[in-house]
């Protein structure tokens, strides 16, 4: 079943939810929040239409709802909305999909 997003993505720019990190460690020790590195893996929830070229016509982004991103850290917006946390992630900070 596919979940609902209460925001619309512009140009190209695709929202997405972080993956939680794991709270232990493989040892067995677990970790507050705090002290736990946060992936840089994303899950996309939805996608802008693409961004207009030099030649008036749309680029489509080239992931799709459903795909696992890697992107840069500090290059997202957050945005928390009844509770959910969710990323704004512009195309050209997406670095790859994990397939």
């Amino acid at each position: 079943m596919a979940q609902t997003v209460p925001i619309k993505p512009l140009s190209d720019y695709v929202v997405a939810q972080q993956e939680k990190a794991e709270a232990r460690t493989a040892s067995g020790l677990y970790l507050p929040e705090a002290a736990q590195e946060k992936p840089k893996i994303a899950k996309v929830l939805a996608v802008g239409p693409g961004k207009v070229g030099d030649d008036n016509e749309r680029i489509p982004v080239e992931v799709k709802v459903g795909d696992r991103i890697i992107y840069g850290g500090y290059s997202t917006t957050e945005v928390k909305i009844d509770g959910v946390e969710y990323l704004l992630i512009k195309e050209e900070n997406i670095y790859a999909v994990v397939e």
